[in-house]
């Protein structure tokens, strides 16, 4: 439904809202970090005058990051960066908080870039962006915008990719900070945040027993190595497949079985493709699984896994629990489909814990600083965020940990930037 006063709003069930906020509460108990830069800034609001569009997964951490947007001063407003990752109880309780906020699970297509198209009608100076569909948007579909944005950030691996590409084709009209880069992001959401919600967005959807199942997991970067530790930890058997003989060089290093998608398709009891690319999994594979492999993706677009493929030779498919597709076979055999091939920590779980993304939320508020103090100064291009960001994020999870660290001594320090020293 819409509100008939602004800021406007499209969400599923506008009475789900008391749900949604229990589960930001929830969240906010859970991350310090991004509470103390909300703390830290809720007086001067630095961020006054600025308008966000952003296009992440509607989560309860997604929305203690918005909370702290507009704390700092921001006007925001928001869709979901994929059709089944929105939490339906937050975008209740974000829309009556009085954010515009277009997000629904089971969108469609359609719906989908409807969404996106709605968070522009406000004029937005910055953008923040899991994929980089919004910001595709912009630059193909809805140039107009162009002159307001002073710059923009992504949070995925898949985005800074895109953009990366964009930038080097000579595409990208505005500075976009690669939050995914920060380490405080990509060695932690990537690898713990991933890895424990694949598992959990698998149980959930299928109730399965690891141990002693073997595991298939497609591509060793971050993600990949979060959910071959989080399912060897389970007691699984994991096979590794890959394309880059330095991550097969990895996973062997560190205790998994490498081997090609077509060899691994006639041993594996579950599937969870994490690479970014097309087809990782196709007809052939399908035709070789054993009856009763599980087949997840946990890559931001579905098309990690083709679908299409496994229609053509199935005889029928059926839902057999939520987020959990049947396809049944002509030779008897039965393949389980989750979620939709889509995320599946998001379409079937609640993605990553909320310590994790604490770090990850925190690096897109201070992008969002970043670019209100000096994007009309940067350069067309991806930009990293300053390191010492970094470390000042960690400090402060750290301490929230009560985790004590040592410090260099004067001598010490001395000594790291003495090139005469040898032996």
């Amino acid at each position: 439904m819409t509100s008939t006063t602004a800021p406007p709003f499209k969400v599923a069930d506008s009475a789900l809202a008391d749900e949604g906020r229990l589960l930001i509460e929830w969240a906010e108990s859970r991350m310090p970090v991004l509470m103390a830069l909300r703390e830290q800034w809720e007086e001067e609001k630095p961020l006054a005058g600025q308008r966000i569009a952003g296009c992440l997964h509607v989560t309860k951490e997604t929305a203690v990051l918005i909370r702290t947007l507009k704390a700092a001063g921001a006007e925001v407003s928001w869709s979901g960066c994929n059709p089944l990752s929105t939490n339906d109880a937050v975008a209740a309780a974000l829309a009556e908080e009085g954010i515009a906020i277009f997000a629904w699970y089971g969108q469609s297509t359609e719906d989908f870039y409807w969404s996106i198209d709605r968070t522009l009608d406000f004029n937005p100076t910055l953008t923040l962006d899991d994929g980089a569909d919004l910001i595709f948007r912009v630059h193909s579909e809805k140039q107009d915008f162009l002159p307001s944005i002073v710059g923009g950030s992504e949070e995925t691996t898949t985005g800074v990719h895109r953009l990366r590409a964009m930038a080097a084709d000579g595409k990208l009209r505005y500075p976009v900070v690669a939050v995914n880069d920060a380490e405080t992001k990509w060695d932690f959401d990537n690898v713990y945040g991933t890895g424990q919600s694949s598992l959990d967005g698998i149980l959930r959807a299928t109730s399965i027993l690891l141990a002693g199942k073997t595991v298939v997991v497609a591509g060793y970067g971050h993600c990949g190595r979060g959910c071959a530790m989080r399912a060897a930890g389970a007691g699984a058997d994991v096979v590794v497949t890959e394309i880059k003989p330095t991550a097969a060089l990895k996973a062997t290093l560190d205790g998994h079985r490498v081997m090609p998608m077509d060899e691994a398709a006639a041993v594996g009891d579950v599937f969870i493709t994490a690479t970014g690319m097309k087809d990782v999994i196709v007809g052939r594979h399908f035709e070789s699984m054993k009856t009763g492999a599980i087949v997840c993706n946990t890559g931001h677009y579905d098309c990690e896994l083709n679908l299409e493929d496994l229609v053509t030779i199935s005889s029928g498919s059926r839902t057999v629990r939520d987020n959990c597709v049947e396809h049944k076979m002509p030779d008897g055999r039965c393949i389980y489909v989750l979620a939709e091939g889509r995320l599946v920590n998001l379409a079937a779980a609640e993605g990553h814990p909320s310590e994790v993304m604490d770090m990850s939320f925190a690096n897109q508020f201070q992008a969002m600083m970043l670019l209100a103090r000096e994007g009309a100064g940067m350069e067309a291009g991806v930009h990293d965020l300053p390191e010492t960001l970094d470390q000042d994020i960690a400090t402060v999870k750290l301490e929230s940990m009560q985790v004590r660290i040592d410090q260099l001594t004067s001598e010490q320090e001395a000594y790291a930037n003495d090139y005469s020293q040898g032996t």
